[in-house]
């Protein structure tokens, strides 16, 4: 198996499990933003086809983080109602954000290998683009995750690791 048959495994790999988690979810934002994965994803699947047959491919930039965030505004605004309503799988988004960060690593090791300067960009545009996915679904972890977390009575000088569970609204 070449890396472009390896790359394009994994981009059809994690646009199944964005699939799979937008169907599981009935919330109708969660359940765009894994959409909006799923199609990167898929266009990701597009680009390594392109080079394993040899023609360069173009590539439009991602748009998931920036409608994520307008999404997770609208969520914090309903925080305590979506936390009471939404079935979640810490597991899966965990299982996520490993493939996501696997991901990146690999794009990044090819770019560095890779002697043609247009597909080393490629390369690491594509890299950046799984972080921007590994940074959505750790906030998503994070959020969902944030009931999980509290400080026993003698841990009140950590209370600046909290921050980003929510419960810093003066940011």
């Amino acid at each position: 198996m070449n890396v472009f048959d390896f790359a394009m495994q994994m981009e059809v790999d994690g646009k199944k499990l964005y699939e799979k988690l937008a169907a599981g979810s009935n919330d109708a934002g969660l359940r765009k933003i894994f959409l909006l994965l799923a199609a990167d994803e898929q266009k990701h699947f597009e680009i390594f086809q392109a080079l394993q047959q040899g023609t360069q491919p173009t590539m439009q930039d991602t748009t998931a983080l920036e409608e994520s965030r307008l999404i997770f505004r609208e969520a914090m605004a309903n925080k305590d109602e979506i936390l009471k309503t939404i079935d979640v799988d810490l597991e899966g988004y965990r299982y996520a954000m490993k493939l996501e960060a696997d991901s990146a690593r690999l794009y990044e090791d090819a770019a560095k290998r890779e002697s043609q300067q247009e597909i080393k960009e490629l390369l690491l545009r594509v890299a950046g683009e799984e972080q921007k996915h590994f940074n959505i679904l750790e906030n998503i972890y994070d959020f969902f995750n944030a009931p999980n977390q509290y400080l026993a009575w003698r841990e009140f000088s950590n209370l600046e690791e909290f921050h980003q569970f929510g419960r810093d609204v003066d940011r």
